[in-house]
């Protein structure tokens, strides 16, 4: 077999996290365990989308794993994405964040891992992973939209 030497591209990872809107409009965020990637910063909850497995059955199972409680699909909205192309160096990610206003349980930390309610303004101050940074953006213009 003849070689062109052209590498076939790194194949994209996707990525879901939610924004989990309590009555008062805060945000849960999520403080990453400090022996993980990215540690120490604040994030939305979520994590990779399976193979085979939809962006909502992915966040449903994250959800369940991360913080113990439980979602359905039915009430998560797609709100916005960001996205780490390959030239950036590594594997190409597409970040997925759904905002959601019903669940069932009360949000408790996996191991390492911080939680807070944050108000939609204060979300800015967070240290956040840089894809974070833009979806809290647009999460905080959405909230403000419907004050």
């Amino acid at each position: 077999m003849e070689t062109t030497g052209m590498e076939a591209p790194p194949t994209l990872l996707t990525v879901v996290a939610l924004a989990l809107v309590d009555s008062a409009d805060r945000v849960l965020m999520q403080r990453r365990p400090h022996s993980r990637a990215h540690g120490g910063l604040w994030e939305f909850p979520g994590g990779k989308v399976e193979p085979g497995e939809g962006p909502a059955a992915a966040l449903v199972r994250e959800i369940a794993e991360e913080l113990a409680i439980s979602v359905d699909a039915v009430d998560m909205v797609p709100l916005t994405f960001a996205a780490n192309p390959a030239s950036e160096g590594g594997r190409p990610l597409v970040l997925l964040l759904y905002t959601c206003r019903r669940w069932q349980g009360d949000p408790v930390p996996e191991p390492g891992a911080e939680l807070q309610w944050v108000n939609a303004p204060s979300l800015s101050a967070l240290q956040m992973p840089p894809l974070d940074v833009p979806l809290a953006a647009a999460l905080q213009r959405h909230l403000k939209k419907l004050d």
